[in-house]
């Protein structure tokens, strides 16, 4: 039986994460599952839950959350698309892990698991095939990959036998309660003129969430358990083969009743640019007013229009990643989550 501190445990991946954690089927025996988030915990009742809200750059909460703790998962982050203040990002993505880590030094905490990005090795232009050798860019497209960059570089210097850590990087992750994109696009289709970015063409990866946080239970129990080939390590987690995120989603939108129309209306990536720039701008000038995140910025062009594939052979080959849910099972869990609104004729 361990006790397991849980960060962002309010959050989207962290919902799927205490569902799974919570499983009867989960390899980890909880005695404790500890969770730490600045928003109120609202999931599943359970005994063995225990509540602490708190942020990443408190490090008396922090030091708190980690007392008697055997496994942190840390997977709170701001996830921006260029529009959060980039000194935001950099103290919650970075400050925070590096105070996370500190936490887990100071209390004995034996094994961390922390949740990366895709990004943190995204400098801009399409990568194709790539894998887990590939070196960090010199330069990022905004504060949101660099802080998940320097991160993991944090983590990795932290392992040792006292505390043995692994970086964990996902592909787009999606499933019910999308919070970045299967909700904008069905407010889209909702308002009756649907659009696209780029020509179709590009790829990138995705991975369910219910096996994102299946994986960080396994590559927990690999830690706890002695595999001496995963501490230290990164590893990027997708459960299918690349596609383009449009013609992904698309389908997401489309089988849940929702009318897309046009059918195919697509903007030119240079159009895009433009545009994204000026709902950014839109973002800045509305912030002393109102604090909003925009998901059409910049970035978001960038990352939508160009080629990002690899694949999660290594961590098949670690820790034996294996997918728990289907790709038919995932897609009719997240289709029945959102199924409503405008139908088909």
């Amino acid at each position: 039986m361990i006790n397991l501190l849980l960060t962002g445990g309010s959050g989207f991946l962290g919902k799927f994460l205490v569902a799974e954690l919570l499983s009867p089927d989960s390899p980890l025996q909880l005695k404790t599952l500890r969770i730490f988030d600045p928003a109120p915990y609202k999931g599943p009742a359970d005994p063995r839950i225990e509540y602490i809200q708190g942020n990443v750059l408190d490090m008396e909460a922090l030091n708190r959350a980690c007392m008697g703790i055997d496994v942190v998962i840390h997977s709170a982050a701001i996830v921006d698309w260029g529009t959060h203040p980039p000194e935001e990002v950099y103290n919650v993505n970075t400050n925070g892990t590096a105070n996370v880590i500190k936490a887990c030094t100071a209390d004995g905490v034996k094994a961390l698991v922390f949740t990366s990005s895709l990004d943190a090795v995204f400098g801009g232009k399409s990568l194709v095939n790539i894998d887990e050798s590939l070196p960090y860019p010199s330069e990022y497209p905004n504060m949101y990959c660099r802080s998940k960059a320097e991160a993991e570089k944090l983590v990795a210097a932290a392992n040792s036998p006292a505390l043995k850590t692994v970086t964990l990087r996902p592909a787009d992750i999606w499933g019910e309660g999308d919070p970045f994109h299967i909700g904008s696009l069905i407010k889209m289709a909702k308002g009756g003129f649907y659009v696209r970015l780029g020509n179709g063409k590009s790829k990138s990866q995705h991975i369910y969430a219910g096996n994102m946080a299946v994986a960080h239970i396994q590559a927990a129990e690999a830690l706890l358990g002695g595999n001496e080939n995963v501490p230290g390590q990164v590893y990027f987690i997708t459960d299918s083969e690349g596609t383009n995120f449009f013609h992904f989603y698309d389908a997401i939108v489309a089988a849940a009743g929702y009318r897309i129309w046009p059918e195919n209306f697509w903007i030119p990536r240079p159009v895009a640019i433009t545009l994204g720039a000026l709902s950014e701008l839109s973002a800045i000038l509305i912030r002393p007013v109102k604090k909003v995140n925009v998901t059409f910025s910049r970035f978001a062009v960038i990352y939508t229009c160009n080629d990002f594939t690899f694949s999660a052979e290594k961590a098949k080959r670690g820790f034996s990643f294996k997918p728990k849910y289907s790709r038919e099972e995932a897609f009719r869990r997240t289709v029945d989550f959102y199924k409503g609104g405008t139908k088909y004729n």
